[in-house]
């Protein structure tokens, strides 16, 4: 059965003066002749995305959406009217955001995370952005575990992020040491996972996996500056933080390392490599 929404697998089955017809052995669909590859012959395969057009008849096409059914993505509105808000898709049609799903009003040109959904009324694709509401369980995950961020918002306590395109977590400001832009896709690890189902995220791995990715950044950082590097033992949070993205406390134990490897000397404010720059990874 053809998957509204989704990417698909299907045989092209015959050609007419307005696309190949490809199906599944049980539905059919048209791919318009705009989006036909080169060289494409009957009987090959071709993924394709499957969508309702302004018919709400399905129609295939080769382009890649920016989001697939229940899926998050943040997309430009590209116009508003009485009805409400339609975003670019990343193919012919766009994608609509009826003014009941839209968490506070949009307005052209902003960028808006949202997640889409299939009506259960009409079968079309919409999108919304009361996008909580879709969030799942987060029972199932481990503490450690690496996962995929898409990050949603800025709150007070930090950065609110969307984890495998499932559920939601947190990265608390005082434990990220980089600039994080909203929209960006991150990998993260999963730091806790509180009793009422709240997660704590964070960028860094914890334990030696952590230790040894610390140690490569100081290291080449030492390397592309000529066996120098501007921090030491007394320099600030700040100056860590913006130089080397990590807090001064994994600064320290990873120099301390380094050092007791005898591959660097520490002052104040400067660590030097011991040996050639080129040496040092």
């Amino acid at each position: 059965m053809i998957e509204i929404g989704k990417y698909n697998e299907l045989k092209i089955f015959s050609k007419t003066d307005i696309g190949l017809y490809l199906g599944d052995g049980i539905d059919n669909v048209l791919l318009p002749t705009r989006y036909v590859p080169v060289g494409t012959e009957i009987g090959d395969q071709l993924e394709v995305f499957v969508y309702l057009d302004n018919e709400d008849r399905p129609v295939a096409t080769t382009l890649k959406p920016y989001a697939l059914l229940d899926e998050f993505a943040f997309l430009k509105v590209k116009e508003v009217n009485q009805f409400g808000a339609f975003l670019d898709w990343g193919i012919a049609k766009d994608l609509f955001v009826p003014h009941s799903e839209q968490r506070v009003p949009l307005t052209v040109g902003e960028n808006v995370l949202i997640y889409v959904f299939k009506d259960e009324y009409s079968g079309r694709l919409a999108a919304t952005s009361k996008w909580n509401k879709f969030l799942e369980d987060t029972s199932d995950l481990i503490a450690g575990e690496e996962v995929q961020l898409l990050i949603a918002e800025k709150t007070d306590l930090g950065f609110r992020a969307i984890i495998n395109n499932t559920m939601e977590g947190v990265l608390f400001h005082n434990e990220i040491f980089e600039d994080l832009q909203i929209a960006e896709l991150r990998r993260g690890y999963v730091k806790l996972v509180r009793q009422d189902g709240k997660v704590d995220l964070r960028l860094q791995q914890e334990g030696y996996k952590h230790i040894e990715e610390a140690k490569f950044i100081v290291l080449n950082q030492l390397k592309q500056n000529g066996g120098a590097l501007a921090l030491g033992d007394k320099s600030s949070a700040e100056d860590i933080s913006r130089q080397l993205k990590m807090s001064k406390k994994a600064f320290k134990k990873t120099i301390g390392g380094l050092f007791k490897e005898r591959l660097i000397s520490i002052s104040d404010f400067e660590i030097r490599l011991l040996g050639p720059p080129e040496q040092a990874l």
